[in-house]
This record gives structure tokens, C-alpha cells and sequence, in this order.
């Protein structure tokens, strides 16, 4: 989705605050150059007491004084947290887990597979639509918030799952325990009234399938309510969906309870929720990932729609780092930044978790930063929103190879996600950007890159194989890492030589694998092996690094091997980050991935804008000034962060520095800084 101008906001809860100041927040917004606000997803209760009684009063006035001064409005529909009558009225809406049976009061624990609550859902999003419809400031809608489907077990979802798996194996019982080995411990199942509870399987085929469908339970809830949405919205309205990322107390890496592009596909913009570490500890690397996944999902720029202002304890930004993050955004494709939340809330649990203004609700620094960003948004936008990214490099990501490695962990070692972020951490600080691909669905976009790279990718059809082959044959480069190419896409071992179907393609196999103890690798340091290693065996490929161990020493951890125009090469362990770098290194020049001089902790990232005309972003992710050689055509600097920050009225323009750059010219950035520079 393209637009004219960047979007700049917050989420806003008039409903929330303890005193009616609505008009002073719009005031105040308005002068930090804010646009655009996000409103309603949070309060079902609020616009229904009572069944069938209805009040939009908070509704109205926020829909009202934000067209008073001209705040465009993010319409959220609130169906992620039921009211106490609905509950009330049919207590099982609280689902049942592989936990247990819940209890009202937190959010997002009710049973999307329940049909009173899709009833109830599917009535409280039309009668907001009709509330709204009036507002020509309604830019869009967001579907739900962060949704999922709460691990639901609850006897409608397992009898959707029945249903759901009957068809899969076309009422083919034999099919079924075939495929998902079910005469193991006397699992098999003779007759679909005996069905088992999901909850009590040993058995990762039928788990996996049950995983499978509650995603599934998601991509249908969301195709719902973009259907009744898409139904009232104007031409000009777009639709999204805040999708957010694996927690690991902060964004970390894919969704394992959504398979994000399956629900993207009824939305007209993808959205996200990028949260990470900040003062000393911000890096970029999440507002990275996450945006390259937000980008995949159409193929097109993405709403940052939540992310932190002051945020979570730990996540106060140094002077200067609110901007540096806000620009990171839209280096990585984005066209909106939103912050979660504009006031700090005065009770219940996310009390501390500090919007932009404090629970003061006066201006502050952070208020004061949020003004500099909406002046640089406002005199810079149109040559920053729209960037689009051109990458020669891709990693292919799957929720079904993830669900495997929570089904056969390596003991103590790393879960899928952190061997995702394992490689595209060490891509990330060798400023090689990627994008993200998904295994089901951009099959067909593989030849588009010169470099792919499958993380632990367990799980294959036999189609995916053969498009690596393909992909191969014709001159790419590809990546594997260890725990690829293992199992079928109902986590059923292939019986054939691992990894499945691509033998040729790496020039090796392997039958034995073991826990890595004291291992390094022949040439590099000690002890540079960690948590697992598989024994390799070359046939054609040439070892590009033996074990260092004095029984494992002659056993290849690292294969290289021409096929047909192309290379591939076989990661058998998991390795320190400097050993990965190495070897990425050696894969973009043999695959002509073009590198920058920088490196970590000065990030560079670029794109073309809607002027055709090459932005190059340059950040300083650290406390020390830094500084690089400009390589490339002749360009102005669009904006500097550290002078536009030290302005005293805050005025960007006065700040703006157009002088001309050329090749070879050094660049210096002070600390948690950044430039940007236009091609001439």
C-alpha cells in the first residue's frame, strides 16, 4: 500500500484517562506532528455494557476532536477481550488449554472457536462500522489486536478439528494413522467417535496437525472480520492486522501461533508490533527482523502500529535513541510509526508500561523527542515513505519446522527461533540486508535471490526440495544449517538418507549426530562448537571445516558443493557467531551478494523511494562515534540526526544539511546517531 505521507501517532484511549483532557492530548499531538491515532480495539465493554445495549460515547468524542484537529484515526475492532456479561452468560467462552480451564480477567482468553462468540464478535464489529462510517478521517482498520488462537482445546475446537481432519484424509482413517505413525503405543484409531483429546498426545504428527488447524482457527477469525470490515469501508480504507513476534520478554523472532501469511492475505496493508531493548542494550536487530517479516507478508511497506515510546522497565531511551529507532522503522520499509500508547494508563497490569506522555500527563522529554520526529516526518516525508528494498539474499521461515524443534528439542541448545536469529543477527552486523520468505507460500520467488539460507528447516515437501534443486541447478547459492531437510510436513522421519531429497544438491549425507562437548573445528577456536553436531559424509562436496575433537576429527561439520550452474553448502553444527560470519561471508562472494565496508555497530540500509532515487540510512547503534566511506553515486544528506537534535527550537529545517557527498568520502556519526543521504 502505497501513501502520500508518512504516518506518525499513537494509540489513544480516551475511555482510559482518569479526567477529560481529550482536547488537550489532541492539542499536544498535533503540535509533535502526529497524524494518525489508534482507537477501540480494547474496549468491547465500553461500547457494550450490556447485551445489546450499546454506548459509543468515548467513540464519538474521539472520532470528533481528532477530526477537530486533523488526526486521521486507525479504527480497531475490540474483540480481544470479552465483556463480564458475556462471559457471564456463557462461561465456557473461557477456553480450556492444554493448562486447563481459564478464568476471567486477563485478556485474550476466550475461545475463538465458540459460536456464541463469534456471534457476539461479528455483531459488535458491525455495529461499530456502522458508527464510524460517517468519519471521512477513518484512514483504516485494524482486524482484532495481536491475535491468536489462545491455544484453545475447548470441545468446539476439538470437534472443528475432527471435522477438519476427516476432510484432510478424505474420511480415510487407515490414511491417517498411517501417515501419523498412530500404532506406536497402541495409538491407532479405529473409529472417529474415538478420537482422542489433543491434550494428552505423545504423538508430534497428530500434534503438529492440531497446531497446524489452530492456526488455521486464526487466518478464518481474521477472514471474518475482514469480510464484515471490507463490507462497510470506503475504497480508500485499508484493512490490517497487528501481527507480533515470538516473546522473549521482547520481540524475537516468527510467530509460532499464527502463520502470518496465510492471514495476511485478506488484509490490504500488513501491520506489526515491534518491541525490543533500548538504552545500552538497543541493537536494531529486532526492528529489523520484524520488519523484514512485516514486509514479506504483501510483498509491500508495512505499519509499525505498536512500539514503544517509554515502554517497559529497562526500555527508557537514551537522548536522541527515540529518533534513531523511529528512522530504523522506516529504513526497513515502513510508512507508519505508532507508539503504544500516547498516555501512560493509572491502573491495572500494564500500568508501567509507559506510554509517551508519563502518568503526569505533562509534556517530558520523551514528548519533546516525539516533536522533533514529527517535524523531520513532516519536512522529509515524501522523500522517505514508500522505500522500497531490493535484496539479493533471503532465509526461508516456517511455523511447522519450529513446532518440531519444540517437539524434539536439542537438549539445552538452541530453539528454532534463536537459530533464525542466529543467522540473521550475523547478516544483520555484516550489513548484508534480507529479506524473509515463507516455505508455503514464496516457493515461485526463490530465483529472485542469489543467496537462500533454510535455519533448521526440519520439515519439506517434497516440492519445496525440488525447488531448492531447481534453484540450485540454475545457479543460486543456498544455505542449509543443521536439522534441515529431517521430516515430512506432518513431522513423519523420511526413511531415506538425510536431508531428504537433497543429497545431490549438498554432495553429502549423514546417519549419526551427537551432543557437542569441548568440540571446536579445525582452524578456529576452542570450544567454538556448541549443543549439536551431525557427523557429515562427504561424497562430492569438499569439507570446508572438520571437528576439532579426538574422536570426531576426521568427520566433516561444513560441505561445499557445485551443482549444476550452482553451490550448496551444509552447516552441521551450531557455531559461535564469529565462525557463521566467516562462512556468510564466503557464500555472498561466491553468490555476488554485494557487502558494505561497515560493519556492526554502523548499519546500513537502503531502498528506493518514490522519487527514484536510492536512500541510504547510516546508523550508529553504539556510545563511541564512528565513522565509514561513503561508496556510490553522488548524494546530498537528506537529514542528520545529531544535528537536527541538537537545533535549540527543535526545527528541523534549520538543521537540514544539503550538502553533496561523493564517492569516497568519509562520513563520521556521533553516538546513537544517524544520517540519511539521497542520491542526486
Amino acid at each position: 500500500m502505497n501513501t502520500d505521507h508518512l504516518l506518525y501517532g499513537a494509540a489513544y484511549y480516551d475511555e482510559y484517562l482518569p479526567v477529560d483532557r481529550i482536547e488537550t492530548d489532541m492539542e499536544m499531538m498535533k503540535k509533535a506532528g502526529m497524524n494518525v491515532i489508534r482507537i477501540a480495539e480494547s474496549t468491547w465493554s465500553t461500547w457494550e455494557p450490556q447485551d445489546g445495549v450499546f454506548d459509543f460515547t468515548h467513540l464519538h468524542r474521539m472520532l470528533s476532536c481528532s477530526k477537530k484537529h486533523g488526526i486521521q484515526v486507525i479504527v480497531g475492532t475490540p474483540t480481544y477481550a470479552v465483556p463480564t456479561w458475556l462471559a457471564r452468560k456463557y462461561p465456557d467462552i473461557i477456553t480450556e488449554t492444554h493448562d486447563g480451564p481459564g478464568r476471567y480477567g486477563h485478556r485474550q482468553n476466550m475461545d475463538i472457536a465458540h459460536p456464541k462468540y463469534l456471534k457476539y464478535a461479528q455483531q459488535i464489529i458491525r455495529r461499530l462500522m456502522e458508527e464510524v462510517q460517517p468519519y471521512d478521517h477513518v484512514i483504516g482498520f485494524q482486524l482484532d489486536n495481536e491475535t491468536k488462537s489462545y491455544d484453545t482445546c475447548s470441545a468446539y475446537a476439538q470437534k472443528k478439528f475432527v471435522d477438519y481432519v476427516r476432510t484432510l484424509f478424505h474420511d480415510d482413517l487407515s490414511l491417517l494413522n498411517q501417515a501419523w505413525g498412530l500404532d506406536y503405543w497402541s495409538n491407532r484409531i479405529n473409529s472417529w467417535e474415538d478420537f482422542p483429546d489433543v491434550r494428552g498426545t505423545i504423538n508430534a504428527s497428530l500434534g503438529e496437525e492440531y497446531r497446524k488447524f489452530q492456526r488455521k482457527l486464526v487466518t478464518d477469525f481474521l477472514a471474518m472480520q475482514a469480510e464484515i470490515v471490507a463490507s462497510y469501508a470506503r475504497p480508500d480504507q485499508f484493512i490490517t492486522q497487528n501481527f507480533d513476534y515470538d516473546w522473549r520478554g521482547y520481540s524475537f523472532g516468527m510467530q509460532p501461533e499464527v502463520d502470518q501469511w496465510e492471514a495476511a492475505k485478506p488484509l490490504t496493508v500488513a501491520g506489526c508490533d515491534i518491541y525490543h531493548p533500548s538504552a545500552q542494550d538497543l541493537t536494531g536487530k529486532e526492528i529489523a527482523f520484524g520488519g523484514a517479516i512485516a514486509r514479506s507478508l504483501k510483498k509491500d511497506n508495512y505499519l509499525v502500529l505498536e512500539t514503544e515510546a517509554q515502554g517497559n522497565h529497562g526500555w527508557l531511551s537514551y537522548p536522541g535513541q527515540l529518533r534513531l529507532q523511529a528512522f530504523s522503522h522506516l529504513a526497513n520499509g515502513a510508512n507508519c510509526v505508532e507508539y503504544w500508547h500516547w498516555h501512560s494508563i493509572h491502573n491495572a497490569i500494564e500500568s508501567y508500561w509507559k506510554g509517551v506522555l508519563s502518568h503526569n500527563l505533562k509534556e517530558n522529554a520523551t514528548y519533546r523527542e516525539t516533536c522533533r520526529i514529527g517535524a523531520d516526518f513532516a519536512a522529509y516525508g515524501t522523500h522517505l515513505v514508500n522505500l522500497k528494498k531490493h535484496c539479493s539474499v533471503a532465509i526461508l521461515l516456517d511455523n511447522v519446522s519450529l513446532d518440531a524443534l519444540r517437539w524434539f528439542p536439542i537438549p539445552d541448545g538452541p530453539a528454532y527461533n534463536d537459530v533464525f536469529r542466529w543467522i540473521f543477527d550475523a547478516l544483520y552486523e555484516m550489513n548484508v540486508e534480507c529479506d524473509i520468505l515463507s516455505v508455503e507460500n514464496d516457493i515461485d520467488l526463490f530465483s529472485q535471490y542469489k543467496l537462500l539460507i533454510t535455519p533448521a528447516l526440519y520439515s519439506v515437501s517434497d516440492r519445496l526440495t525440488d525447488a531448492l534443486k531447481d534453484y540450485v541447478q540454475a545457479g543460486g547459492v543456498l544455505l542449509s544449517t543443521f536439522k534441515t531437510a529431517v521430516a515430512d510436513r506432518m513431522l513423519k522421519i523420511y526413511h531415506d538418507d538425510m536431508p531428504h531429497g537433497l543429497t545431490d544438491v549438498f554432495g553429502m549425507t549423514y546417519d549419526q549426530f551427537t551432543d557437542a562437548v569441548r568440540v571446536g573445528l579445525k582452524g578456529e577456536s576452542n570450544d567454538c562448537v556448541h549443543n549439536w553436531m551431525e557427523l557429515l559424509l562427504p561424497d562430492t562436496a569438499e569439507t570446508l571445516a572438520f571437528y576439532d575433537h579426538p574422536h570426531w576429527g576426521d568427520c566433516a561439520a561444513l560441505t561445499g558443493n557445485r551443482f549444476g550452474q550452482g553451490y550448496a553448502s551444509y552447516l552441521g553444527c551450531y557455531t559461535d557467531g564469529d565462525v557463521l560470519k566467516k562462512l556468510l561471508s564466503f557464500l555472498c562472494e561466491k553468490a555476488g551478494v554485494a557487502r558494505e565496508e561497515a560493519v556492526w555497530p554502523l548499519i546500513v540500509k537502503r531502498g528506493t523511494n518514490d522519487l527514484q532515487k536510492e536512500i541510504t540510512y547510516y546508523f550508529n547503534y553504539s556510545e563511541e562515534p564512528l565513522e565509514t566511506t561513503y561508496h556510490g553515486p553522488d548524494a546530498r544528506v537528506l537529514l542528520s540526526g545529531r544535528e537536527s537534535l541538537e537545533s535549540k527550537d527543535g526545527d528541523s529545517s534549520e538543521a537540514e544539511n544539503h550538502s553533496v557527498i561523493k564517492e569516497g568520502d568519509r562520513l563520521s556519526l556521533s553516538c546513537w546517531d544517524f544520517l540519511i543521504l539521497e542520491e542526486l
